[in-house]
């Protein structure tokens, strides 16, 4: 090729991968193999003292993976990744590099169900301390920051409203307060929203969801965008002071500008073992090709859901932001231009009952807990990934007992508008 850049949909197709050496295959290979040999005892102990890359034992690192990890990095514009078993993972190995016990980090309260539960009730048997923000008050992230806070999370497309978060706001208070802005980018897959472009520090997905995009493998990984200066303050022993168990090496002196994706890999899934299995690397690989092409396709169809849903009498409200009159729709216009997503909530007049009457009598969508799948899905999350929460909790959360959450696949749009309004009635 020329020296142009290659453009998005090319990367998602050839980032990361070159035909194998060995065998000429051109699709990446599945390299399902536990451990790897060492050229010689000096080659073996470079690899295990960081001074040089290479393959050691599948939990720490994969050929497969690699090829993943370098695609979705080039895809969002970070310097390095790193895959790991689900986007739960993610989260427990990013924040465990930059928390000590009795440190806090600051959390959007529009969030996926399972990440506020994993921040209020999990991260607490580790001394990390949520202090939650409402990411349509900057203010209130601001208000939120104390000595203790050592990062701020929040999601581009918020789960499971589908609203848009001011990244580059929340990015100005992160940046004030000497911390790194975390993005989940599940929702949006770097297709539509690039976080990093935006003021990300770090960046995170769901495998699982739009860029697997098949609904049969479970992933995460975390995308280090190269930006955060982990030296100052020493807020952040885990990348700034010597490694005893490294020959004293600091990973941010060494490892510069991807020190962090370094760091998650070496002292996080080193230790605590959240490894990818390079047979799910390469099912969310070979869905990676078509992400450009189905996300379009899910934007589209949802915008037509959307629209039709708006107009029905048995709807009391549409919360999806590439509808023009949404509250979000100009951040929408600002972040997603291509696309507001394919996910997104809407209220019944009936209530709790009426929405889960509605699941039930679906036939198209499938009733499932899962987004970002080709097929269009449907739940009720006040019945089930909110129910954890109390009433109030779930309302904040964008959960109310009257909403319905959709993900919108990639089937022809008239047949979704046929099934929903075949469950909604007259």
């Amino acid at each position: 090729m020329s020296d142009r850049l290659p453009g998005f949909s090319t990367l998602a197709v050839h980032a990361g991968a070159q035909p194998d050496p060995t065998t000429g295959a051109r699709a990446t290979p599945i390299y399902q193999t536990t451990s790897f040999v060492f050229n010689d005892a000096d080659h073996a102990a470079s690899l295990f003292g960081l001074q040089a890359f290479g393959n050691i034992y599948t939990r720490i690192g994969n050929p497969t993976n690699a090829v993943l990890e370098e695609r979705v990095a080039a895809l969002e514009g970070g310097t390095a990744a790193l895959a790991v078993a689900s986007g739960h993972a993610a989260q427990v190995v990013v924040l465990q590099q930059l928390l000590q016990p009795g440190d806090e980090f600051i959390a959007a309260r529009k969030l996926y169900g399972g990440s506020i539960n994993q921040f209020t009730h999990a991260f607490k048997s580790f001394g990390w301390n949520v202090v939650w923000a409402d990411p349509d008050d900057i203010a209130s992230f601001e208000r939120a920051v104390t000595p203790r806070t050592k990062a701020i999370f929040i999601e581009s497309i918020a789960n499971p409203a589908g609203s848009i978060t001011d990244i580059e706001a929340i990015s100005t208070v992160a940046r004030k307060a000497g911390v790194p802005l975390i993005v989940d980018n599940t929702l949006a897959s770097p297709y539509l929203i690039r976080p990093i472009d935006h003021g990300a520090d770090i960046v995170v997905h769901s495998l699982t969801k739009f860029l697997g995009g098949h609904g049969n493998s479970i992933g995460g990984i975390i995308v280090d965008a190269g930006t955060f200066d982990w030296s100052t303050g020493g807020k952040y022993p885990m990348l700034s002071e010597p490694r005893p168990e490294y020959h004293g090496i600091r990973l941010q002196e060494t490892f510069g500008n991807f020190a962090f994706a370094i760091a998650c890999r070496v002292l996080g899934l080193r230790d605590l073992g959240p490894a990818l299995s390079p047979f799910n690397a390469f099912m969310i690989l070979t869905g990676i090709e078509t992400l450009p092409l189905r996300m379009q396709k899910h934007c589209d169809n949802a915008k037509a859901v959307a629209e039709f849903l708006a107009g029905h009498p048995a709807v009391a409200a549409v919360n999806y932001a590439g509808l023009a009159c949404d509250k979000y729709n100009q951040l929408a216009r600002k972040y997603a231009p291509k696309g507001a997503g394919a996910v997104f909530t809407f209220s019944l007049k009936g209530g709790y009952d009426a929405g889960v009457s509605l699941v039930s009598k679906l036939q198209l969508f499938s009733h499932l807990a899962n987004v970002g799948d080709t097929r269009s899905l449907v739940i009720h999350p006040a019945s089930t990934t909110h129910s954890q929460l109390d009433d109030a909790a779930k309302v904040k959360s964008g959960a109310g007992p009257d909403v319905v959450r959709l993900s919108i696949g990639i089937e022809d749009k008239e047949d979704l508008i046929a099934d929903l309004e075949q469950a909604l009635g007259t």
